[in-house]
């Protein structure tokens, strides 16, 4: 018994229950996409038999479907080409008469523009010419102008550069003058200066041999009055006789010295103390002078500036006017060469212009005005009312360029019914191209014209195509103007 109930099943725990649950899940996810796969794969080979098979349909069917329509196709364009022959045969003959006519009409022309155009040519050759005497008029009068300019700037510098040399000169002689003098005074200053030392040195020398004379004297004295006291000295001191006299002479030598020299220097310090008095005289003296002399100098450099600076600002004014005057000449010669080519660009272009003109243009230019006379002066009368004097002024000047704005205005006015005409032509144009798009589509077969109305279905005499409400019928006599 204990050894069958060893082999009895243990119970599984709760995790090892849970992961044999999540691998049955598992297993059964790769199942059923595994299924998918395999009914994705068949449901893709099958749909591509059946779209492969229903293009080869598709192609039999249209191969067969356009060979109908070529045949009904070939039919109708034949007709067509029929019809289309006639029809151009009759333009050509129309076209060719016309032609022929134009041949006519621009032989014409022709003589009429080489007339026009040699009159022309003769009113530019006065114009040049006219244009020319303006222009060498012009020049000489500016280079006159040039020249007095020149002139007067050549005068005022001569007068300018005279006047500053005799200014300069004017002011070295007054420079040298000044230096003359003060050498002058320098040398009788140094003059006085040599004379009072020499006369103090000869008072000190005779006051020197004077002293010297009365120390003589009273040395002698002194002298003898010594040998006798010597004389009695020796009598009673004959020991200290031999040392006494040696200090004796050493002292008396000695003091005289001092003596001598405590006055030498006495004299000398007084001596310098006036010499010193007499430099601070004269110091003060000729400073004095420096600075009247200094002052000058300052006051001629002052005056020599102010000259240099006159000269600057003449030459800077004359300068700028050259400039200036160089600058105008230069403006206005290029707003004449600017002019001329205007000038030159305006004829070139009505050359051109005058292939585009028609015959009334050519013998009439200028259209006259619509406006009654009355009318003329009444708008004149505004016009004037209205005017100032210096818009006046402008006026006179353009006076001449009236014919210019006539054709202008003739011009834009016929470009203005040009563009309007363009406008109605393009507006038919586009009436037609529908009418004949509906046409196309009447003829050919699609299920988008099958489901629309059919401009070639009549019934009871009535077609679906819309009638236009008023095409312009043009006839080949009628003149046709240029599109752009």
């Amino acid at each position: 018994m204990p050894k069958k109930e060893k082999k009895a099943k243990t119970p599984l725990s709760d995790e090892e229950q849970l992961l044999l649950f999540q691998q049955k899940l598992l297993a059964e996810e790769e199942m059923a996409k595994k299924k998918e796969r395999l009914l994705s794969q068949f449901l893709k080979d099958k749909l591509a038999k059946e779209e492969h098979n229903s293009a080869l349909n598709l192609n039999k069917i249209n191969t067969q479907w356009r060979t109908v329509l070529r045949e009904v196709k070939t039919r109708e364009l034949l007709k067509d080409i029929e019809i289309l022959s006639q029809t151009f045969e009759r333009v050509v003959d129309c076209k060719d008469n016309v032609i022929k006519s134009l041949a006519k009409d621009l032989s014409e022309a022709e003589e009429q523009y080489a007339r026009a155009l040699h009159s022309h040519l003769h009113n530019v050759d006065q114009l040049l010419a006219l244009q020319r005497r303006r222009l060498s008029l012009l020049e000489e009068s500016y280079n006159m102008e040039l020249e007095a300019l020149t002139k007067e700037f050549e005068t005022e510098r001569k007068t300018i550069i005279d006047q500053h040399e005799k200014e300069i000169r004017y002011l070295q002689d007054i420079f040298m003058a000044m230096e003359q003098n003060y050498l002058d005074s320098e040398y009788e200053s140094k003059l006085e200066f040599q004379s009072m030392w020499n006369d103090l040195k000869n008072m000190n020398l005779e006051e020197k041999h004077f002293l010297r004379l009365q120390l003589e004297n009273t040395v002698e004295d002194l002298w003898r009055k010594f040998q006798d006291v010597f004389k009695n000295y020796t009598d009673a001191t004959e020991d200290r006789k031999v040392a006494f006299e040696t200090l004796q002479v050493k002292d008396e030598k000695s003091s005289k010295e001092i003596e001598v020299q405590m006055k030498k220097i006495q004299k000398l310090q007084d001596a310098i103390t006036i010499s010193k008095g007499k430099i601070m005289i004269h110091s003060r003296e000729s400073e004095d002078e420096n600075r009247y002399i200094r002052n000058d100098k300052e006051l001629v450099f002052i005056q020599l500036r102010k000259l240099k600076a006159q000269r600057t600002q003449a030459r800077a004014a004359s300068q700028k006017n050259l400039v200036k005057l160089t600058l105008e000449s230069n403006a206005t010669l290029k707003a004449l060469r600017k002019i001329v080519d205007k000038g030159e660009k305006i004829l070139k272009l009505a050359e051109i212009c005058r292939k585009f003109e028609t015959e009334e243009e050519k013998v009439l230019p200028f259209y006259s005005s619509v406006l009654t006379p009355k009318e003329q002066e009444g708008i004149e009368e505004n016009n004037l009312e209205e005017l100032t004097e210096e818009l006046a002024k402008v006026m006179v000047d353009y006076i001449g360029m009236e014919n210019f704005w006539k054709r202008y205005n003739k011009v834009k006015l016929e470009q203005l019914s040009l563009q309007h005409r363009r406008a109605q032509l393009l507006d038919i144009n586009g009436k037609l191209r529908g009418m004949l798009k509906q046409y196309l589509d009447g003829i050919s077969v699609s299920d988008e014209v099958l489901s629309q109305l059919n401009p070639l279905f009549i019934v009871n005499h009535r077609s679906n195509l819309p009638q236009p409400s008023s095409i312009p019928i043009a006839h080949p006599g009628d003149k046709q103007h240029p599109t752009a």
